[in-house]
């Protein structure tokens, strides 16, 4: 508590020192008051020919763009308590997310010893703060998923107010039950562990089942790729009558319904295929049937990710064989694990649409690859969460999966 007893630069060097007002003296000084240094921050990411950032929704046409809400006060960008701390997995997704927000990306130093052990330390304060780590835990998922413990860890003893795991591509989330004797469920187990690292929510892009939620005990936001893919195929000239949205497998069905309905209720075909191992070649992957009528349509085929390419590859075969017009590949995580890109650059696909939270190596891309940025819609997730807003309503949260 300061108290004026006169308006005299005495009594406010008294005011501006606790010391010596605890000493019952006057300190007499000539130095300047205390000058607030704000933080510094970049320019946020501006929109193409002037329009703003948006994502669709729901309606009877095709698409329909829904624009992404501005800030409702410019001056809460300048809000200090909001850290961003990003991981070596996925550096430039980080930083697009920190400059949608108009900020910069916190300090840290993240390195390797000799013997493959991580090191971690934030190079400045965030005590009472909300931070935010930015870490997919994509190939090598082991080295980024200790790495993101690591970091957890770093921020807790740091006193961080609130610590949020922002994890694009969820590993191990494949892992997620038994479905033979004496397996391992491996999601839960990682859930378990970056609980116990300290974090106070995670934040998670299209896992590949959604019961892996229930595997954490603090909250979970989960966020679809998808509909960033939708604003993308807006911007391409397919009629609604042509569309057929494919589901590569039965287990995906709930989300290829999902991602028909936001195309104006577009028809859905389902190819049923049999798998006969993990990540095992193509010869072990048997496609029985194809459910559903393609023939003369543009076939949309959508899956949570891509990893060796056997079974997307195997069916954009079948929707050849039954006269599909055109075939895309959408994913939301592109894992392309060999020989997921000869599988996809062979030439059974028009374009193969895939968004940025995994990073590609340049010798990974192809020219029918289109990569999209998820960063607008996770840094909008990102305030929301932060600002105690609800980020449970459409475009952000839901795609209507049950």
């Amino acid at each position: 508590m300061l108290l004026w007893h006169s308006p005299t630069s005495a009594a406010v060097a008294t005011a501006a020192s606790p010391i010596a007002a605890r000493s019952g003296g006057l300190l007499r000084s000539s130095r300047p008051a205390p000058v607030v240094v704000r933080c510094k921050k970049v320019d946020s990411l501006r929109a193409i020919n002037g329009s703003p950032p948006c994502i669709p929704v729901s309606d009877r046409s095709l698409l329909t763009p829904v624009t992404l809400p501005v800030f409702r006060d410019p001056s809460m960008r300048n809000d200090t308590r909001l850290r961003i701390f990003s991981g070596t997995a996925n550096p430039s997704l980080s930083q697009e997310i920190a400059s949608y927000l108009g900020l910069e990306l916190g300090k840290i130093n993240i390195k390797r010893f000799a013997d493959g052990e991580i090191y971690v330390q934030l190079q400045e304060s965030v005590r009472g703060c909300d931070v935010f780590l930015v870490q997919p835990t994509c190939p090598p998922a082991n080295e980024n998923l200790m790495e993101l413990l690591i970091m957890i860890d770093a921020c807790r003893r740091a006193s961080a107010k609130n610590i949020t795991a922002v994890i694009p591509y969820f590993g191990y989330a494949r892992a997620d039950r038994k479905s033979q004797g004496r397996e391992s469920i491996a999601a839960k187990l990682v859930a378990n562990m970056i609980t116990e690292a300290g974090a106070n929510r995670v934040l998670v892009c299209d896992l590949h089942s959604s019961q892996a939620m229930g595997y954490f005990d603090i909250p979970v936001d989960h966020v679809y790729g998808q509909p960033v893919i939708l604003d993308y195929l807006a911007s391409k000239t397919i009629c609604s009558n042509d569309l057929v949205v494919v589901s590569p497998d039965v287990g995906g069905v709930a989300r290829a319904r999902a991602f028909a309905k936001k195309l104006s209720d577009a028809p859905l075909a389902i190819v049923d295929k049999r798998r006969h191992g993990h990540n095992v070649a193509e010869a072990s992957i048997i496609v029985m049937n194809l459910i559903g009528d393609v023939r003369g349509k543009v076939a949309v085929m959508m899956d949570d990710m891509i990893d060796t390419a056997g079974t997307i590859a195997k069916g954009a075969e079948l929707l050849h064989q039954e006269g599909a017009r055109e075939v895309y590949a959408c994913c939301t995580h592109a894992v392309f694990s060999p020989p997921a890109i000869e599988r996809l650059s062979s030439g059974l696909f028009q374009e193969v649409i895939i968004t940025n939270t995994i990073p590609l190596k340049e010798e990974k891309t192809f020219p029918q690859l289109t990569i999209l940025s998820v960063a607008n819609l996770l840094g909008e997730i990102i305030w929301r969460v932060h600002d105690d807003c609800s980020v449970g309503h459409e475009p952000y949260s839901s795609l209507d999966i049950d």
